[in-house]
């Protein structure tokens, strides 16, 4: 049961899709530098993965892996133009300056690696459930790097001046938010091992 759990609520914790798996990072390290971005991304990313991989779920399985992967391409990228349409209405300062990264978010790991791998092997309900703990395990990453590198980068929150001293101007850069998501990484996975010791523990002790 536990296990079983597990698999499940992973994309937060145990398989965050950024900070573990490395996936989706060029958005968050080249766009997430103010809230603004980051909701756009977060906004475009939920609604292209979680619509797309619904639909490609009732794909045959029978067809070939190679037919099957032009096919959840297809849908995703006939998704993105709707979720376009209505992010150039609410977001179009977003827009230009995320550029390419955007349609990019229509073939990105969740749709075009772990459908197959992952998520279509598991019976709908639990794919449903699974697929929300991944999503969400994104955004979070994604909103928290938006907020703390426009705070230090640019001296604001949500394009308000903030009561900052200091500003790190380079926060605001790729290379910034590189070294950032890197510092992300670390602790995460400082975190997940800890997390890990004390269940090895327990169980040795039980």
């Amino acid at each position: 049961m536990n296990e079983r759990k597990n698999s499940v609520f992973d994309g937060i914790l145990g398989d965050n899709l950024v900070l573990a798996s490395l996936m989706v990072i060029s958005p968050v390290i080249i766009c997430g530098d103010t809230i603004k971005n980051a909701l756009s991304l977060i906004y475009a990313f939920n609604s292209i993965t979680f619509i797309s991989l619904l639909i490609g779920s009732f794909v045959p399985k029978k067809l070939p892996y190679t037919v099957k992967i032009i096919i959840y391409a297809v849908i995703s990228s006939l998704i993105f133009i709707p979720v376009r349409w209505f992010a150039v209405e609410f977001y179009p300062d977003s827009i230009e300056r995320i550029g390419i990264y955007y349609p990019l978010l229509a073939v990105n790991s969740l749709i075009v690696l772990q459908s197959e791998a992952k998520f279509f092997r598991m019976p709908r309900g639990r794919m449903i459930v699974s697929l929300v703990f991944y999503i969400i395990g994104f955004d979070a990453v994604m909103l928290f790097t938006g907020i703390v590198r426009e705070f230090f980068a640019y001296g604001t929150v949500f394009s308000k001046v903030a009561d900052i001293n200091t500003t790190v101007s380079g926060l605001g850069k790729p290379f910034g938010g590189f070294i950032f998501l890197g510092l992300m990484c670390g602790v995460y996975r400082k975190i997940r091992s800890a997390i890990a010791e004390r269940k090895n523990e327990a169980k040795e002790s039980h």
